[in-house]
């Protein structure tokens, strides 16, 4: 078998029997990309229909067409309603399997109309990511054993590249010394400025006081948070995933606290995948009978 067999057999496991336990975590899972779906839509759409602002760095398909046509008649808004609609039917399969694919482009025209107009954040990347992901789920692997097989297993595979990515993509762009420590102090020092500018007073936490106290303590903050990211790939191993979870769930903590930068979605759809959850539900769906024979 080749190596890249044996990452495919970790991501998608198709020898592992199919449990309801299995089923009924990829059902909630799916419902967690559905809420967040509309919440996105929804909070980017207000937000253009409110701001109505002017095209200033035109992203993905806003670079081909002009997508301030969005920004008046309350069409983000249309698009928002619309992309709920199509997300409900998809989720309840009562629509045809294409349906998700033509989500996921108006999912990307709403992002490109919010966000052509400024500051362009990545915190929302792995929702749209997971709805791309469904959309091929459901064209190419329907069944009832291997879409949610593919889309976990694909979901978790660009997770890990993802982050691994972002290691070397700091390497590249910076170099060797991007974990120098006053880096970190321009980061809270811009992020200060935001946060005074909104509330009025701004006061560093402990970490952030030692952080910026200390050039060998922000440098070490950055380069846990930076290995961290290199070892992303390592997710793909279904026997080191929760580790390597873990450790990412604790560096998006350590950005919150350094950096005051929150992920959200990032952190719950980590603890979502990174985990066995199946068996919980399995193990609760078997001992629940018993249970009840035993009170009853």
């Amino acid at each position: 078998m080749t190596w890249y067999h044996k990452i495919g057999a970790e991501l998608f496991e198709p020898d592992r029997e199919q449990t309801p336990g299995e089923l009924i975590f990829f059902k909630l899972f799916e419902a967690f990309i559905v809420f967040y779906t509309i919440k996105f839509v929804w909070e980017w759409g207000i937000y253009s229909q409110i701001r109505n602002m002017e095209v200033v760095l035109p992203l993905g398909i806003a670079n081909y067409f002009d997508v301030s046509l969005f920004f008046d008649y309350n069409l983000a808004l249309i698009n928002a309603a619309l992309i709920t609609l199509l997300i409900v039917i998809a989720f309840f399969r009562m629509g045809p399997r294409w349906l998700y694919m033509v989500i996921i482009l108006l999912f990307h025209l709403q992002y490109v109309i919010r966000f052509s107009q400024g500051e362009i954040p990545h915190s929302q990347n792995l929702i749209g990511m997971s709805v791309f992901c469904l959309a091929i789920g459901a064209i190419f692997f329907p069944g009832q054993k291997q879409m949610p097989r593919f889309v976990m297993g694909s979901i978790i595979f660009f997770i890990g590249l993802g982050y691994t990515s972002a290691f070397f993509a700091k390497l590249i762009g910076t170099g060797i010394n991007w974990y120098d420590g006053r880096h970190l102090w321009l980061w809270i020092s811009e992020k200060s400025i935001d946060i005074l500018s909104r509330e009025g007073v701004y006061n560093p936490n402990l970490l952030q006081q030692m952080a910026l106290g200390s050039t060998a303590v922000a440098s070490i903050i950055l380069l846990i948070g930076w290995l961290t990211e290199f070892i992303g790939f390592t997710m793909w191993w279904k026997k080191l995933r929760p580790y390597t979870v873990t450790l990412l769930i604790g560096m998006h903590f350590g950005i919150t606290l350094t950096m005051n930068i929150r992920f959200d979605a990032f952190v719950i759809q980590l603890i979502l995948v990174g985990y066995p959850w199946y068996r919980v539900i399995d193990t609760y769906l078997k001992t629940t009978p018993e249970m009840i024979k035993r009170w009853a």
